[in-house]
């Protein structure tokens, strides 16, 4: 059953780049089995040896040629013995020109005059390193990210590009740093994605771009996260003084609105159980101090009253 990437976030509008058309695309090979052909190989060394050895004693050119043509032919067909393992990929070329890519597990041949590049399809990490970068305000961040990938193409991976995990290294962190300065690390509330905020969307974005980056490199992206995100250290103490002030005007707007509650409670209850009869002046004064009491940050000192309601 084949995968399928989630949805894009409408908001999200990936910005990738027009990579080069891939000149070269993998072809499947499987060779020969290699130890059928070893055991060839060894008849023939052992068996040319032999009539060598022989061909001494009785000193007879033509045996002696035999043998001579029959060590030098299993020599050569050794060269074409190469052993695959799992999680490995061996690209064969035959004079400069591609041929192949066994994916075969196991002990193979193949013809002895091709060259055999391995490369690996093991699933890898990359760590960008930690980057500093401004965001979408202009406020200094430091941010880094963890990309894992696997070359899915050895063909692209091989020739396409001169170094595929170098390749990948400086896409991702380009990939990175294009996402920073693309959104603001808090949108305070506003409509617009943002880097703390929106975690998930920008993380959706950022394997996305750096799945089309190195898309031509044969290297397919798992999965891209953000490890490392916060200010840079010359602005962090500002803004951890102006997200204080938010939270705290956040909470005081709940302490407000409950506080009303409670005081609507309050005249409602006493309306209805006829305990008083307060006029307007009285419910205001009594709103107040209500308010007061429920909204301070501090313990309030009770002044009771001895007198009359008015005095």
């Amino acid at each position: 059953m084949i995968e399928t990437a989630p949805p894009l976030d409408p908001r999200v509008v990936p910005d990738v780049p027009d990579m080069p058309t891939p000149q070269v695309e993998e072809k499947r090979i499987t060779g020969v089995s290699g130890f059928a052909l070893l055991a060839v190989v060894l008849v023939l060394v052992l068996g040319g040896v032999a009539l060598i050895v022989l061909a001494a004693t009785g000193e007879n050119p033509a045996v002696l040629a035999v043998g001579i043509v029959a060590v030098v032919l299993g020599l050569v067909l050794s060269i074409g013995l190469t052993a695959v393992a799992p999680g490995e990929a061996r690209v064969v070329q035959l004079f400069g020109r591609y041929v192949g890519t066994i994916r075969t597990n196991g002990f193979r041949w193949v013809n002895p005059f091709t060259s055999r590049h391995k490369v690996s399809t093991r699933i890898r990490n990359h760590e960008t390193e930690l980057a500093k970068v401004n965001d979408a305000e202009g406020n200094p961040i430091e941010i880094a990210a963890v990309v894992v990938w696997q070359v899915r193409d050895t063909a692209k991976a091989s020739f396409e590009v001169d170094d595929f995990v170098e390749f990948v290294a400086i896409q991702s962190e380009t990939a990175v740093r294009h996402i920073a300065t693309s959104y603001p690390y808090d949108d305070q509330g506003g409509p617009g994605l943002s880097l703390r905020q929106n975690a998930e969307e920008i993380t959706q974005q950022l394997s996305t771009e750096i799945a089309a980056r190195v898309e031509s490199a044969g290297v397919t992206v798992i999965e891209s996260r953000i490890t490392r995100l916060s200010y840079a250290p010359e602005i962090a103490q500002a803004m951890l003084r102006r997200q204080q002030a938010g939270a705290v005007v956040a909470a005081r707007e709940r302490i407000v609105e409950g506080a009303v509650g409670m005081v609507r409670l309050a005249l409602d209850g006493l309306a209805e159980q006829n305990v008083v009869e307060l006029d307007e002046e009285r419910k205001a004064a009594m709103v107040s101090n209500l308010l007061v009491v429920l909204c301070g940050d501090r313990d309030t000192q009770p002044i009771v009253n001895a007198g009359s309601l008015y005095q």
